[in-house]
């Protein structure tokens, strides 16, 4: 297997650059029908443009952690014909890494401790907030510098610095967007009170450090990109290309959820239904099939298209999954 060398990335033939996509599942929870499509997506995004998949076991919510979720996420991922060229990486061997990330943002005064709480936050909020955003944090514990943390004697956690500054990218599929990073939440978490490190620091020093060029997820993180690039200039790393694509919902417009039934991978699985079959019903509902057939990974490779991809959530009726073959 041909090794991934951290913070680089390898040219190709022709002396550009390749492209280094990865997967990431979160083992927090059994994988199921909308994870399997944004994973296809990513894999086909890296593997038609002849670039290599990384794997990245992102593990660090630890309370949240499932029994067995990471070694179920790895059979899933092989039974739908997904391969990687390095991983896992597992986030939770990697402490030290983000430890140093962390001093780099110390040194710039770019953090401070905060020793406020959610309750804290939410009563002392001063304006409305983006629902899935949490409340706008008040800057209460702001005037801090890194030399405070010494003196407390109550838990806390490191918060970035962030200014009333609206952030500009080109996303792969949403095209030009620009978020303003206050409105977003202010200033945020990046080093959890346990001592680990919050998702956005750990997200972007792997993605950086293993020359990741293209990340693609669910539209539900566009929010998390204005945030990961102001740390990706503060740790002076070259942002990748980001890609945000519509999510799997239920039939209520909501993310799936087990009030939806079970669309576990692992389930369909042992109810008999082929990865064929089930990657035949992606591929249709990413507008890469005219019906819903049965179809492999690689048969799908010429007809990948981002902008085949429909721009709203795939809607996933219980029929549906009926019709390939899973008891409705």
């Amino acid at each position: 297997m041909e090794s991934i060398r951290q913070n680089s990335r390898s040219l190709d033939d022709g002396g550009t650059l390749s492209v280094l996509g990865r997967l990431a599942p979160s083992p927090t929870g059994a994988q199921h029908v909308g994870n399997a499509r944004t994973y296809l997506i990513a894999w086909l995004s890296a593997r038609s443009q002849g670039g290599q998949v990384l794997l990245r076991m992102e593990d660090i919510d630890s309370p949240r952690i499932k029994p067995g979720a990471a070694e179920q996420a790895l059979d899933d991922l092989r039974w739908l014909g997904l391969d990687w060229d390095e991983g896992p990486i597992v986030q939770t061997e990697r402490l030290p890494i983000y430890e140093q990330a962390l001093a780099t943002l110390q040194r710039q005064e770019l953090v401070y401790p905060c020793t406020c709480t959610r309750t804290d936050i939410e009563r002392a909020a001063s304006a409305p907030h983006l629902e899935h955003e949490g409340p706008i944090y008040p800057g209460t514990c702001a005037h801090r510098r890194v030399a405070d943390a010494a003196t407390l004697s109550q838990p806390f956690a490191w918060r970035l610095r962030v200014a009333d500054e609206t952030i500009a990218f080109d996303d792969g599929f949403h095209g030009r967007t620009a978020l303003n990073v206050r409105e977003l939440g202010g200033d945020f978490v990046v080093w959890k009170s346990a001592g680990t490190p919050a998702y956005q620091l750990a997200v972007v020093v792997d993605d950086a450090l293993f020359g990741v060029s293209e990340v693609v997820r669910g539209d539900d993180l566009l929010s998390s990109t204005p945030r990961q690039l102001l740390l990706y200039r503060a740790l002076g790393y070259p942002p990748p290309r980001f890609i945000h694509v519509p999510l799997v919902v239920g039939a209520d417009g909501r993310r799936l959820a087990k009030r939806h039934g079970d669309t576990r991978l692992a389930s369909l699985r042992a109810a008999g239904v082929t990865p064929e079959a089930l990657l035949g019903l992606l591929a249709w509902s990413c507008g890469w099939l005219e019906r819903v057939e049965p179809i492999t990974t690689r048969d799908l490779l010429p007809r990948f298209r981002l902008d085949a991809i429909p721009g709203k959530p795939f809607v996933l009726r219980p029929e549906l999954l009926g019709e390939i073959g899973r008891p409705v």
